[in-house]
C-alpha cells in the first residue's frame, strides 16, 4: 500500500461573506474595469451596487491589477452572467469580457473612450468619466 501523506496541515478556510447577491445569479451586476484605476476606488461601484441591490463584478484587467478579488471576475476566465441589468464602468469590452456578459438583457456602459468596444454591445452608452457619472447616478437613487 501507499503510506498516507501526513506532511500537510489544514489551517483554515475563508469564505467571503457579503449581503450582496451572488454574482452568478444576481439580476443586476455593476462591474468595474481598468478605468477604475485602483482598488481604493471600487467602493464607488460598491455604493451604487448596494443602492441597486446588485452584485459587483470586474474585468480581468481589474482583477489582474489587484483592484478586487478574483471571484468578482466576469468573462471567459471568470463567471458568465446574464442579469436583467449589467452596468459596465470603465470596461473597454475585450472579447473575453463580452463573452461573459453578452447575454445580459440590458447593458449600460460608462466609459471615457467613445471608441471602446463595449459601446458596440451596450443598449445604453454614457461617454463620461465613471468617477463623475457613478456617484451622480447613485445619488439619484
Amino acid at each position: 500500500g501507499v503510506a498516507p501523506f501526513e506532511k500537510s496541515v489544514w489551517k483554515s478556510e475563508q469564505v467571503s461573506k457579503s449581503d450582496r447577491p451572488d454574482l452568478g445569479s444576481a439580476s443586476i451586476v455593476v462591474s468595474g474595469g481598468r478605468g477604475i484605476k485602483s482598488g481604493d476606488n471600487f467602493p464607488i461601484l460598491e455604493a451604487l451596487a448596494d443602492k441597486l441591490g446588485a452584485a459587483v463584478g470586474a474585468s480581468r484587467a481589474a482583477v489582474d491589477a489587484g483592484f478586487c478579488p478574483n471571484d468578482w471576475q466576469v468573462g471567459q476566465t471568470g463567471k458568465v452572467v446574464a442579469p436583467d441589468l449589467y452596468i459596465a464602468c470603465g470596461i473597454s469590452g475585450a472579447i473575453q469580457h463580452l463573452s461573459g456578459m453578452k447575454d445580459s438583457k440590458c447593458i449600460v456602459a460608462i466609459n471615457t473612450d467613445p471608441e471602446a468596444p463595449i459601446f458596440q454591445v451596450s443598449d445604453y452608452g454614457l461617454n463620461e468619466d465613471l468617477f463623475k457619472a457613478v456617484p451622480e447616478l447613485a445619488g439619484k437613487l
